[in-house]
Formats: structure tokens, sequence, C-alpha cells
């Protein structure tokens, strides 16, 4: 537990001041680390409030990060469930 939260304050400073590349690499591990690691979700949400511009080839919407870590959670979740040596 105190594990979590150290790693959820350290993924908010890497959103904060890091290279873009470090917070993806740190949720990725969150997210097969954890179980459902929603902190990941919720952090790429504020990194695309903070630093999102609108992207003209996917029709102007701003929360491109936050869609593709949603949709990577959830895949993430049904593959943890499928594979026989996580518990």
């Amino acid at each position: 537990m105190v594990f979590r939260i150290v790693f959820s304050i350290l993924l908010f400073l890497s959103v904060l001041f890091a290279p873009f590349w470090v917070s993806v690499i740190l949720t990725l591990f969150g997210m097969f680390y954890f179980n459902l690691f929603l902190e990941g979700v919720i952090f790429f949400l504020l990194s695309d409030l903070l630093y999102g511009a609108k992207e003209s080839k996917f029709s102007n919407e701003i929360f491109i990060s936050f869609l593709i870590a949603l949709v990577v959670l959830l895949a993430i979740e049904i593959l943890k469930k499928r594979l026989k040596f996580y518990n």
C-alpha cells in the first residue's frame, strides 16, 4: 500500500517535470504491477489538461493520451486475467 502511494507521487512528479516518455514507462509499469492502476489514467488526463493541444489528425481531439491510457489499462486488465502466471 505504501509502495503504491510513493509510486503515485513519483508518477505525478514525472508528469509535471519529466519528459513524456518517462511518464509513459512508469505508467505502463504501474498498470502491470498494481491491480487496476487508475492513477495512471488520471495523471494522463492531467497531462492532457496541462500540455495538450488539438490534433487535426484525431479530429481536433485534445485528450489523446488520456484515451489511449484508458484503452491500454482495459487491455492490460483483461490480459492479466487470462495469464496463468499472474496472481
